[in-house]
Protein backbone atom coordinates (compact mmCIF):
# COMPACT_ATOMS: atom_id res chain seq x y z
CA UNK A 1 0.00 0.00 0.00
CA UNK A 2 1.98 3.02 -0.90
CA UNK A 3 -0.42 5.64 0.32
CA UNK A 4 -2.70 6.40 3.41
CA UNK A 5 -5.66 4.06 3.78
CA UNK A 6 -8.29 4.85 6.13
CA UNK A 7 -9.31 3.57 9.71
CA UNK A 8 -12.38 1.05 9.22
CA UNK A 9 -14.43 -1.12 11.13
CA UNK A 10 -15.66 -3.98 10.52
CA UNK A 11 -17.96 -6.87 12.61
CA UNK A 12 -17.52 -10.34 12.30
CA UNK A 13 -20.57 -12.99 12.45
CA UNK A 14 -20.21 -13.85 15.58
CA UNK A 15 -19.74 -10.14 16.96
CA UNK A 16 -16.58 -9.67 17.31
CA UNK A 17 -15.60 -5.90 16.68
CA UNK A 18 -12.57 -5.27 14.16
CA UNK A 19 -10.73 -1.74 14.26
CA UNK A 20 -8.44 -1.43 10.78
CA UNK A 21 -5.34 1.08 11.63
CA UNK A 22 -3.95 2.54 8.55
CA UNK A 23 0.36 2.81 9.59
CA UNK A 24 3.05 4.50 7.57
CA UNK A 25 5.46 2.04 8.38
CA UNK A 26 8.03 3.25 6.11
CA UNK A 27 8.05 6.68 3.68
CA UNK A 28 5.49 6.07 1.37
CA UNK A 29 4.89 2.57 2.70
CA UNK A 30 1.97 1.77 4.24
CA UNK A 31 0.32 -1.09 6.10
CA UNK A 32 -2.33 -2.43 8.42
CA UNK A 33 -2.71 -3.56 11.75
CA UNK A 34 -6.35 -4.95 13.01
CA UNK A 35 -7.34 -4.61 17.02
CA UNK A 36 -10.34 -6.92 17.85
CA UNK A 37 -12.32 -7.00 20.76
CA UNK A 38 -14.26 -10.40 21.60
CA UNK A 39 -15.47 -11.49 24.63
CA UNK A 40 -12.44 -11.25 27.05
CA UNK A 41 -10.02 -11.09 24.39
CA UNK A 42 -8.34 -7.43 23.39
CA UNK A 43 -6.15 -8.53 20.34
CA UNK A 44 -3.81 -6.64 18.35
CA UNK A 45 -2.65 -8.45 14.86
CA UNK A 46 0.95 -6.91 13.77
CA UNK A 47 2.36 -3.84 15.74
CA UNK A 48 3.74 -1.92 12.51
CA UNK A 49 7.49 -1.01 11.94
CA UNK A 50 8.05 0.89 14.89
CA UNK A 51 9.30 3.77 13.12
CA UNK A 52 8.49 6.96 14.43
CA UNK A 53 5.67 7.74 12.09
CA UNK A 54 4.10 4.06 12.67
CA UNK A 55 4.34 4.23 16.18
CA UNK A 56 2.39 7.09 15.83
CA UNK A 57 -0.29 6.44 13.48
CA UNK A 58 -0.82 3.28 16.05
CA UNK A 59 -1.73 5.31 19.00
CA UNK A 60 -4.07 7.30 16.80
CA UNK A 61 -5.68 4.07 16.12
CA UNK A 62 -5.85 3.36 18.96
CA UNK A 63 -7.70 6.51 19.93
CA UNK A 64 -10.15 5.92 17.39
CA UNK A 65 -11.04 2.66 18.47
CA UNK A 66 -11.45 4.05 21.53
CA UNK A 67 -9.63 1.38 23.54
CA UNK A 68 -5.96 2.12 25.43
CA UNK A 69 -2.82 -0.03 24.52
CA UNK A 70 -2.71 -0.95 28.37
CA UNK A 71 -6.43 -2.79 27.59
CA UNK A 72 -4.50 -5.44 24.97
CA UNK A 73 -5.05 -8.97 26.35
CA UNK A 74 -3.08 -10.46 23.51
CA UNK A 75 -0.60 -9.44 20.51
CA UNK A 76 -0.74 -11.95 18.00
CA UNK A 77 2.24 -11.65 14.94
CA UNK A 78 1.00 -12.95 11.45
CA UNK A 79 4.96 -13.17 10.60
CA UNK A 80 8.45 -11.99 11.56
CA UNK A 81 8.88 -9.12 9.13
CA UNK A 82 9.85 -5.60 10.18
CA UNK A 83 6.65 -3.83 9.02
CA UNK A 84 4.69 -6.22 10.82
CA UNK A 85 6.40 -6.69 14.73
CA UNK A 86 9.21 -3.73 14.61
CA UNK A 87 6.44 -2.17 17.13
CA UNK A 88 7.00 -4.26 19.61
CA UNK A 89 10.24 -2.39 21.04
CA UNK A 90 7.77 0.88 21.72
CA UNK A 91 4.76 -1.41 22.57
CA UNK A 92 5.91 -3.77 25.09
CA UNK A 93 6.71 -0.80 28.27
CA UNK A 94 2.98 0.08 27.07
CA UNK A 95 1.22 -3.50 28.23
CA UNK A 96 0.81 -6.45 30.15
CA UNK A 97 -0.46 -8.40 26.95
CA UNK A 98 0.87 -11.69 26.21
CA UNK A 99 2.95 -12.16 22.73
CA UNK A 100 2.71 -14.66 20.34
CA UNK A 101 4.54 -15.38 17.27
CA UNK A 102 4.91 -19.11 14.95
CA UNK A 103 7.82 -21.27 16.05
CA UNK A 104 9.31 -20.64 12.78
CA UNK A 105 9.61 -16.89 13.68
CA UNK A 106 10.24 -17.18 17.55
CA UNK A 107 14.14 -15.97 16.84
CA UNK A 108 14.22 -13.45 14.78
CA UNK A 109 11.32 -11.52 17.31
CA UNK A 110 13.30 -12.72 20.29
CA UNK A 111 16.77 -13.20 19.92
CA UNK A 112 16.78 -10.24 16.67
CA UNK A 113 19.88 -9.29 16.93
CA UNK A 114 22.04 -12.84 16.72
CA UNK A 115 19.01 -13.77 14.09
CA UNK A 116 20.39 -10.30 11.95
CA UNK A 117 23.48 -11.89 12.32
CA UNK A 118 23.16 -15.26 11.06
CA UNK A 119 20.69 -14.39 8.18
CA UNK A 120 23.07 -11.22 7.21
CA UNK A 121 25.70 -14.11 6.71
CA UNK A 122 23.99 -16.13 4.41
CA UNK A 123 22.24 -13.27 2.79
CA UNK A 124 25.76 -11.94 2.40
CA UNK A 125 27.42 -15.48 0.78
CA UNK A 126 24.03 -15.54 -1.47
CA UNK A 127 24.55 -12.22 -2.91
CA UNK A 128 28.26 -13.17 -3.10
CA UNK A 129 26.92 -15.83 -5.29
CA UNK A 130 25.23 -13.93 -7.79
CA UNK A 131 27.62 -12.29 -10.13
CA UNK A 132 27.25 -8.89 -8.79
CA UNK A 133 30.29 -6.97 -8.27
CA UNK A 134 31.75 -7.01 -5.07
CA UNK A 135 30.88 -3.29 -3.95
CA UNK A 136 27.44 -3.82 -4.82
CA UNK A 137 26.28 -6.31 -3.39
CA UNK A 138 28.30 -5.50 -0.33
CA UNK A 139 26.19 -1.91 -0.30
CA UNK A 140 22.66 -4.22 -0.63
CA UNK A 141 24.03 -6.21 2.00
CA UNK A 142 24.19 -3.50 4.32
CA UNK A 143 20.92 -2.16 3.50
CA UNK A 144 19.44 -5.21 5.05
CA UNK A 145 20.83 -4.29 8.56
CA UNK A 146 18.87 -1.38 8.69
CA UNK A 147 16.42 -2.89 11.06
CA UNK A 148 18.79 -3.41 13.81
CA UNK A 149 18.50 0.38 14.33
CA UNK A 150 14.68 -0.17 15.04
CA UNK A 151 13.76 -3.37 16.89
CA UNK A 152 15.59 -4.50 20.42
CA UNK A 153 14.52 -7.82 21.14
CA UNK A 154 11.23 -8.31 22.99
CA UNK A 155 10.67 -11.87 24.72
CA UNK A 156 7.82 -13.87 23.61
CA UNK A 157 5.31 -15.44 25.82
CA UNK A 158 4.12 -18.12 23.62
CA UNK A 159 3.97 -19.85 19.95
CA UNK A 160 1.36 -20.94 18.04
CA UNK A 161 2.35 -24.76 17.33
CA UNK A 162 2.34 -24.92 20.83
CA UNK A 163 -0.72 -24.35 21.63
CA UNK A 164 -2.38 -26.43 19.05
CA UNK A 165 -2.79 -23.54 16.22
CA UNK A 166 -5.71 -22.08 18.36
CA UNK A 167 -5.97 -19.53 20.79
CA UNK A 168 -9.47 -19.34 21.91
CA UNK A 169 -11.93 -18.36 19.30
CA UNK A 170 -8.52 -17.51 17.09
CA UNK A 171 -7.25 -20.36 14.76
CA UNK A 172 -4.11 -20.28 12.89
CA UNK A 173 -2.69 -21.80 10.16
CA UNK A 174 0.48 -22.16 9.21
CA UNK A 175 1.58 -20.59 6.18
CA UNK A 176 5.54 -20.37 5.15
CA UNK A 177 7.57 -19.05 1.59
CA UNK A 178 7.16 -15.38 2.32
CA UNK A 179 8.13 -15.70 5.96
CA UNK A 180 9.29 -18.88 7.18
CA UNK A 181 6.60 -18.92 10.14
CA UNK A 182 3.79 -17.08 8.17
CA UNK A 183 0.38 -17.67 9.73
CA UNK A 184 -3.69 -16.81 8.83
CA UNK A 185 -5.28 -16.22 11.55
CA UNK A 186 -9.21 -17.01 11.96
CA UNK A 187 -12.08 -15.67 13.58
CA UNK A 188 -15.59 -16.67 13.07
CA UNK A 189 -16.10 -15.70 9.32
CA UNK A 190 -13.38 -13.06 8.95
CA UNK A 191 -9.34 -14.08 8.16
CA UNK A 192 -6.42 -12.19 8.86
CA UNK A 193 -4.29 -13.13 5.71
CA UNK A 194 -0.79 -10.68 6.57
CA UNK A 195 1.22 -10.60 3.50
CA UNK A 196 -0.01 -13.84 1.57
CA UNK A 197 -1.62 -12.27 -1.07
CA UNK A 198 -0.60 -8.67 -2.19
CA UNK A 199 -2.69 -6.86 -4.73
CA UNK A 200 -0.83 -6.45 -8.25
CA UNK A 201 2.33 -8.12 -7.07
CA UNK A 202 4.01 -11.75 -5.58
CA UNK A 203 5.20 -10.92 -2.18
CA UNK A 204 8.65 -10.97 -1.24
CA UNK A 205 10.41 -14.51 -1.22
CA UNK A 206 14.28 -15.30 -0.91
CA UNK A 207 15.91 -18.88 -1.74
CA UNK A 208 15.66 -21.40 1.35
CA UNK A 209 19.41 -20.64 1.27
CA UNK A 210 19.08 -17.72 3.27
CA UNK A 211 15.90 -18.44 5.10
CA UNK A 212 14.96 -22.09 5.49
CA UNK A 213 11.14 -22.55 4.96
CA UNK A 214 11.09 -19.79 2.54
CA UNK A 215 11.46 -20.39 -1.13
CA UNK A 216 8.62 -20.43 -3.74
CA UNK A 217 7.99 -24.40 -3.15
CA UNK A 218 6.47 -23.68 -0.38
CA UNK A 219 4.74 -20.42 -1.10
CA UNK A 220 2.99 -21.77 -3.95
CA UNK A 221 1.59 -24.78 -1.59
CA UNK A 222 0.83 -22.19 1.25
CA UNK A 223 -1.33 -20.10 -0.93
CA UNK A 224 -3.24 -23.23 -2.00
CA UNK A 225 -3.61 -24.49 1.38
CA UNK A 226 -4.80 -20.68 2.04
CA UNK A 227 -7.82 -20.92 -0.45
CA UNK A 228 -9.27 -24.19 0.68
CA UNK A 229 -9.05 -23.15 4.49
CA UNK A 230 -10.25 -20.28 4.10
CA UNK A 231 -12.89 -21.01 1.54
CA UNK A 232 -16.31 -20.23 3.42
CA UNK A 233 -14.73 -16.90 4.66
CA UNK A 234 -16.50 -13.39 4.47
CA UNK A 235 -13.66 -11.17 4.87
CA UNK A 236 -10.30 -11.56 4.08
CA UNK A 237 -8.12 -8.45 5.71
CA UNK A 238 -4.36 -8.18 4.58
CA UNK A 239 -1.99 -6.46 5.62
CA UNK A 240 -1.36 -3.73 2.86
CA UNK A 241 -4.26 -3.68 0.66
CA UNK A 242 -8.34 -3.37 0.85
CA UNK A 243 -10.72 -5.84 2.15
CA UNK A 244 -10.41 -8.91 -0.19
CA UNK A 245 -13.60 -10.53 -1.19
CA UNK A 246 -12.39 -12.98 -3.78
CA UNK A 247 -9.38 -14.90 -2.60
CA UNK A 248 -9.80 -17.46 -5.15
CA UNK A 249 -9.37 -14.32 -8.01
CA UNK A 250 -6.69 -13.11 -5.68
CA UNK A 251 -4.53 -16.38 -5.81
CA UNK A 252 -4.77 -17.29 -9.26
CA UNK A 253 -3.85 -13.75 -10.15
CA UNK A 254 -0.66 -13.99 -7.73
CA UNK A 255 -0.12 -17.48 -9.62
CA UNK A 256 -0.30 -16.02 -13.41
CA UNK A 257 2.23 -13.00 -11.82
CA UNK A 258 4.16 -15.63 -10.72
CA UNK A 259 4.31 -17.79 -13.78
CA UNK A 260 4.65 -14.79 -16.22
CA UNK A 261 8.30 -13.83 -14.13
CA UNK A 262 9.12 -17.89 -14.06
CA UNK A 263 8.72 -18.04 -18.11
CA UNK A 264 10.48 -14.72 -18.71
CA UNK A 265 13.45 -16.56 -16.55
CA UNK A 266 13.08 -19.50 -18.68
CA UNK A 267 13.19 -17.70 -21.76
CA UNK A 268 16.19 -16.12 -21.18
CA UNK A 269 17.94 -19.04 -19.65
CA UNK A 270 18.60 -20.29 -23.56
CA UNK A 271 22.42 -19.58 -22.54
CA UNK A 272 24.23 -19.37 -19.20
CA UNK A 273 23.27 -16.74 -17.05
CA UNK A 274 24.29 -15.48 -13.41
CA UNK A 275 21.58 -14.67 -10.85
CA UNK A 276 22.50 -11.41 -11.78
CA UNK A 277 21.42 -11.82 -15.43
CA UNK A 278 18.65 -13.42 -14.82
CA UNK A 279 17.72 -10.67 -12.57
CA UNK A 280 18.45 -8.24 -15.25
CA UNK A 281 16.37 -10.08 -17.66
CA UNK A 282 13.10 -10.68 -15.73
CA UNK A 283 13.43 -7.20 -13.41
CA UNK A 284 15.37 -4.54 -15.42
CA UNK A 285 17.50 -2.40 -13.85
CA UNK A 286 17.00 -1.64 -10.42
CA UNK A 287 18.80 -0.12 -7.41
CA UNK A 288 18.63 0.23 -3.40
CA UNK A 289 16.70 -1.80 -1.34
CA UNK A 290 14.48 -2.50 -4.65
CA UNK A 291 17.54 -4.36 -6.00
CA UNK A 292 17.97 -6.57 -2.65
CA UNK A 293 14.52 -7.63 -3.29
CA UNK A 294 14.23 -8.91 -6.68
CA UNK A 295 17.77 -10.55 -6.17
CA UNK A 296 15.95 -12.74 -3.43
CA UNK A 297 13.23 -13.40 -5.38
CA UNK A 298 15.15 -14.27 -8.79
CA UNK A 299 17.28 -16.29 -6.75
CA UNK A 300 14.07 -18.09 -5.05
CA UNK A 301 13.12 -18.86 -9.19
CA UNK A 302 16.78 -20.37 -9.94
CA UNK A 303 16.72 -22.52 -6.95
CA UNK A 304 12.79 -23.71 -7.75
CA UNK A 305 13.55 -24.22 -11.17
CA UNK A 306 16.86 -26.12 -10.46
CA UNK A 307 15.90 -28.48 -7.67
CA UNK A 308 12.81 -29.74 -10.30
CA UNK A 309 15.59 -30.57 -13.00
CA UNK A 310 14.73 -27.69 -15.32
CA UNK A 311 17.72 -26.11 -15.46
CA UNK A 312 21.68 -26.76 -14.88
CA UNK A 313 24.62 -24.96 -14.04
CA UNK A 314 27.13 -25.11 -16.88
CA UNK A 315 30.10 -24.26 -15.18
CA UNK A 316 30.71 -26.37 -12.44
CA UNK A 317 34.79 -26.27 -12.30
CA UNK A 318 34.57 -22.22 -12.07
CA UNK A 319 31.67 -22.64 -9.15
CA UNK A 320 35.00 -25.26 -7.01
CA UNK A 321 36.80 -22.06 -7.74
CA UNK A 322 34.53 -19.39 -6.32
CA UNK A 323 32.69 -18.23 -9.29
CA UNK A 324 29.70 -17.44 -9.53
CA UNK A 325 27.12 -20.05 -10.89
CA UNK A 326 25.86 -19.98 -14.60
CA UNK A 327 22.60 -21.42 -15.05
CA UNK A 328 20.63 -22.66 -18.35
CA UNK A 329 17.70 -24.03 -19.17
CA UNK A 330 17.79 -28.12 -19.72
CA UNK A 331 15.22 -28.42 -22.54
CA UNK A 332 12.10 -26.48 -23.69
CA UNK A 333 9.41 -25.91 -20.61
CA UNK A 334 5.99 -25.51 -21.07
CA UNK A 335 3.53 -23.13 -18.76
CA UNK A 336 1.72 -25.93 -17.64
CA UNK A 337 5.36 -27.98 -16.15
CA UNK A 338 6.24 -24.44 -14.33
CA UNK A 339 3.79 -24.48 -11.42
CA UNK A 340 2.16 -27.47 -9.66
CA UNK A 341 -1.44 -27.89 -10.11
CA UNK A 342 -3.40 -27.48 -6.65
CA UNK A 343 -3.77 -29.93 -4.90
CA UNK A 344 -6.81 -30.93 -2.83
CA UNK A 345 -6.56 -30.37 1.13
CA UNK A 346 -9.44 -31.50 3.54
CA UNK A 347 -9.51 -29.04 6.99
CA UNK A 348 -11.45 -30.85 9.94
Amino acid sequence: MSENGTFTSFETIGGAAIHRIPLEAFPNFWAYVYIIQKNEYCVLIDTGSGTDSSHENLLSGFQQAGIQVSDLTHILLTHAHIDHFGGLSRLRPMTNAKIGVHELDLQTVAHHEARLALIGRRLASFLGETGLADQTWEQIASAYRFSKAIYQSVALDFTFEALGMQLGPFEFIHLPGHCPGHVAIRLDDVVFCGDMVVEGVTPHLSPESINPYGGLDHYLESISRLQHWAKDARLILNGHNEVITDLPAQIEATRQNILRRISKAVDALRKPLTIEEICSAVYGETGGYQQLLVMEKTGAYAEYLYERGMIEITNPDELEQGLPARYRRLREVSESELLPKERAYVFV
